[in-house]
């Protein structure tokens, strides 16, 4: 990286810390255009299975009518407010798939509580008993391209790194 901030080449994220990141991150910002063309998104809860995001809105939501006239979509995701360190991000884009079947329900709404309610079971049953509703829709994205960013790695490259020392006492404090 020598000494540019501007070359990212090798920060991206490897595969397992994006696997945790997903795993640890319950919301992202899903993004769609409206109907003038404009890009427009909004911070919703998901569900990452088998590389393919799964997320849930009201059929009358404005996002539902744009993904019917277009369905490629965008999701980006962050660590900041998860359990992992900060300067985590994901972006993906793809195509949206709009599921109301009993089947999809059946299996999305049980995962998707017990991630999004994971510690009270009162809670969790609650919330999904709250989305199985007949004007709800499941949202499938199926991810095209990602773009991955590990801020650390970017920090290790550079010329003003920090000694491994003072790195092992800042993850200790949850600061990196």
């Amino acid at each position: 990286m020598g000494e540019s901030y501007e070359d990212l080449t090798g920060c991206t994220m490897d595969d397992d810390t994006e696997a945790a990141l997903l795993a640890a991150q319950k919301e992202c910002v899903f993004m769609w255009t409206t109907k003038a063309g404009e890009p427009f998104g909004v911070v919703m809860s998901f569900l990452e299975k088998d590389g393919t995001f799964w997320l849930t809105a009201a059929e009358k939501r404005a996002r539902i009518f744009a993904i019917k006239r277009d369905p490629r979509v965008a999701i980006a995701v962050t660590s900041v407010g998860s359990s992992m360190r900060g300067g985590l991000t994901a972006s993906y884009k793809g195509n949206a798939i709009l599921h109301q079947s009993q089947e999809v329900k059946d299996w999305f709404y049980p995962e998707f509580c017990a991630k999004i309610r994971p510690d009270n079971e009162v809670a969790r049953a609650s919330f999904q008993e709250h989305l199985d509703s007949p004007d709800r829709v499941i949202i499938e994205v199926t991810p095209h391209y990602k773009l991955t960013f590990d801020s650390m790695k970017m920090w290790e490259r550079s010329p003003d790194a920090i000694s491994d020392v003072r790195r092992a006492e800042l993850e200790a404090e949850g600061l990196t």
